[in-house]
C-alpha cells in the first residue's frame, strides 16, 4: 500500500468509526455485550475473507506475535467498552469529542514511552487540545452524567492511543487482516464471559445493527486502520481519525436530534483544529 491509498483508507475508516457511536445508541444492550458481539462478527467476517483469499490465520504467527496481539486486543477491548459506556451515559457527541483526545495521548506516549522528540509547537498543540477538552466538559460536577461520560470517553481515547502505538511498533510485519482478526478474537475472548446473558436477550433488530457494526465498522474499518498504520505514522493517522467526531455529531444530529452545546462545539473545533494543524506541520516539514 502506498501513501495515497493509505490516506484514502484512513479517511474511509474515519467515516466508519463515526458511525460506531450511532450503532452503540441503537443497540439495546450494555457496553460489554456490544463489544463482544461486534468482535465476534468481525472475526467471522475476517476469517471468511482470509478463507476466500486462501490465507491461513496462523501461518507465520509466532508466540511473541500472539503475545503482542493479545496486549493490543486488550487495549482495544478497553477502548470499545469505555467508549460505549460513554455513549450510553452522555450521548454520541460528548463520547466522540472525548475520544478525539487520543492524538494527544499518542504524542505523550511517543515522548515518554518511545523516547521520540516532541517539539515546542507540539507541546503547544497538546495544550490547545487540553483547553478544548475543558470547553467540552459540560461541568466539573461528578454527579453530572455528561461529565462522567466524558471521563469514560477520555479513558477510551487513552486506551486507543496505546492500541495505536502497539500496532505501529510491533505489527508491521504481519498482514493487516491477520492483525485485525487476532486482535478482535482476543477482544471476544476477554468480553464474552461477561456478556453471555445480555447477548441472549438481544432483539432481532439489535442483531442486525450488531452485524453491521461488526462487519463494516469493525472488520472493515479495523483492516483499513491497521493497513494505513503500516505506511503512515501514528500521529498522521490520528489527524484523520480525529475527524470522527465531525461525522458522528452530524449522524447523531440527523438521526437522533442530539446537538452538542455551543461551548462543546467550540471546544471540539479547537481540538480538531490543533490536531489537523499538527499534521499539516509534519507534512510541510517532510516536504521541505
Amino acid at each position: 500500500m502506498n501513501r495515497q491509498r493509505a490516506l484514502f483508507s484512513i479517511h474511509i475508516a474515519a467515516v466508519l468509526f463515526g458511525l460506531t457511536g450511532i450503532f452503540g445508541e441503537l443497540i439495546q444492550a450494555d457496553a460489554m455485550a456490544i463489544t463482544a458481539g461486534r468482535a465476534c462478527f468481525a472475526v467471522i467476517a475476517l476469517l471468511a475473507f482470509m478463507r476466500y483469499q486462501g490465507v491461513s490465520p496462523i501461518r507465520n504467527i509466532t508466540a511473541r506475535d500472539l503475545g503482542i496481539l493479545a496486549i493490543a486486543g486488550a487495549m482495544l477491548a478497553v477502548h470499545w467498552v469505555t467508549f460505549f459506556i460513554a455513549v450510553k451515559i452522555s450521548g454520541v457527541a460528548i463520547a466522540t469529542l472525548g475520544f478525539a483526545s487520543f492524538p494527544a495521548f499518542i504524542t505523550l506516549g511517543e515522548y515518554f514511552l518511545l523516547k521520540e522528540k516532541v517539539s515546542a509547537s507540539e507541546w503547544l498543540i497538546l495544550l490547545l487540545v487540553t483547553l478544548g477538552l475543558i470547553l467540552v466538559t459540560p461541568s466539573f460536577d461528578f454527579q453530572d452524567d455528561a461529565t462522567v461520560g466524558l471521563l469514560w470517553a477520555l479513558l477510551s481515547g487513552l486506551s486507543f492511543a496505546a492500541f495505536t502505538l502497539i500496532n505501529r511498533r510491533a505489527a508491521t510485519h504481519i498482514p493487516a487482516h491477520k492483525v485485525a482478526c487476532w486482535e478482535n478474537l482476543f477482544v471476544a475472548l476477554l468480553t464474552l464471559p461477561f456478556s453471555v446473558s445480555a447477548i441472549g436477550q438481544l432483539g432481532a433488530m439489535d442483531w442486525v445493527w450488531l452485524a453491521v457494526l461488526g462487519v463494516m465498522c469493525t472488520a472493515l474499518s479495523h483492516f483499513l486502520l491497521v493497513s494505513s498504520l503500516m505506511v503512515l505514522q501514528a500521529r498522521s493517522a490520528g489527524i484523520v481519525i480525529a475527524l470522527e467526531p465531525v461525522y458522528a455529531i452530524v449522524f447523531a444530529a440527523v438521526l437522533f436530534a442530539q446537538y452538542p452545546s455551543m461551548r462543546a462545539v467550540l471546544g471540539g473545533i479547537l481540538m480538531i483544529s490543533a490536531i489537523v494543524w499538527s499534521g499539516l506541520r509534519k507534512a510541510d516539514k517532510k516536504s521541505a
